[in-house]
């Protein structure tokens, strides 16, 4: 079942953005947690800006590797707090944004450009 338009995903795009970099700061995160958090949502923007959907500016990135890239952040979230050794709250908070994104796609349609 895909209900999410590329529309509505560009626009989850650059909350989720937002969220990645405000939320490591709102939680106390430090280091490499907060780094890579900050960092992931700076890559989305830049991605998101590179994709051919209504909300990229440049289009050199098609939808489709766009969701790939999407999928491999959200499976490098899932693997960061093992990897990494975070303590609960930190991996709970990666655990959480990993399946936001990995539901975004799942949930997204391809058909049809926006």
């Amino acid at each position: 079942m895909k209900f999410l338009s590329p529309q509505l995903h560009g626009a989850l795009d650059y909350l989720a953005a937002g969220a990645l970099i405000v939320l490591p700061m709102l939680l106390g995160l430090s280091g490499i947690a907060f780094w890579l958090s900050v960092g992931g949502g700076i890559g989305l923007i830049a991605y998101s800006l590179l994709t051919d959907y209504r909300f990229g500016t440049i289009k050199l990135v098609s939808f489709d590797v766009h969701l790939l890239l999407d999928l491999a952040a959200g499976a490098a979230f899932i693997v960061a707090p093992f990897a990494l050794g975070f303590d609960s709250l930190t991996s709970i908070y990666y655990f959480v944004m990993a399946a936001g994104v990995i539901a975004v796609v799942a949930f997204t349609s391809r058909a049809a450009k926006a």
